[in-house]
């Protein structure tokens, strides 16, 4: 396990709740060359990998548990029980959980501003962190306070400001930077706005997944039912896009 998959504190895990669990293979594997194998979260838990890596996961639960389709972001925890209480006491909402999953235990929670996130204490996917082997390549949070959400989840996921932790954060010009021995493994950034008719507008965390060819995908996205919400454009880490798929979940992609 690397340095980065072992902290506490970290994006651990990326994870879609789906009314349709193979629709959504075949519309992932058609637009990201994703592969689908059993998990050990159980018989509605899928796992996404390429290259024989792990991706992310796909969980069949939108229906019989009332959940949202959409993309969740999770953190890994050490104590999912004293996280959630931090959570709530910080004006938060625990959604779900901690909930049993196979040998680990899952949370999925809201932050003050309405974004949606997720906690997870156990066993880790190998190799996987932000930016490295076939785990998305960014991920960004969009919020209404960035200095205010960065006190959130510092205190509730236990970052620090202070160098030499082993997770930290800074501000640089109108963004916050959250670090992991040195890495960038998030960005928190503003503009975000509660109650905005596009969900694009509305606080919640942003996961870039990689792409060879944006444009290819975006095509074959078209193709197998989904949507382009945001078309292939330039950003300070290459061209991205965001698209939804034909469950209405929002996800974006960054070329590399």
């Amino acid at each position: 396990m690397d340095a980065v998959d072992a902290v506490n504190g970290v994006p651990c895990w990326a994870s879609l709740t789906t009314r349709d669990g193979q629709a959504s293979e075949d519309f992932y594997g058609n637009v990201l060359g994703w592969f689908f194998e059993d998990s050990e979260l159980g018989p509605e838990y899928r796992m996404a990998v390429r290259d024989g890596a792990p991706v992310a996961g796909l969980n069949e639960t939108a229906v019989p548990r009332q959940m949202p389709v959409r993309w969740t972001v999770f953190f890994a925890v050490a104590d999912a029980d004293q996280v959630s209480d931090r959570i709530v006491e910080r004006g938060a909402t625990v959604a779900v959980g901690p909930l049993r999953l196979g040998e680990g235990r899952a949370v999925v929670a809201a932050d003050p501003y309405g974004a949606p996130f997720g906690l997870w204490q156990g066993e880790r996917p190998q190799g996987w962190a932000i930016g490295a082997g076939q785990a998305p390549a960014w991920l960004q949070l969009h919020t209404l306070d960035v200095f205010d959400s960065a006190l959130f989840y510092g205190a509730v996921l236990d970052w620090s400001k202070e160098p030499g932790c082993e997770v930290g954060y800074e501000v640089l010009e109108d963004e916050v930077h959250v670090r992991a021995h040195g890495e960038t493994v998030a960005t928190l950034s503003g503009g975000a706005r509660p109650a905005a008719p596009d969900p694009r507008s509305r606080p919640h965390w942003d996961i870039f997944f990689r792409s060879p060819d944006i444009d290819a995908a975006t095509d074959a996205a078209a193709r197998a039912g989904g949507r382009t919400v945001d078309p292939p454009h330039p950003t300070p880490h290459g061209r991205a896009a965001t698209l939804r798929d034909p469950d209405g979940a929002l996800f974006s992609l960054l070329e590399t």
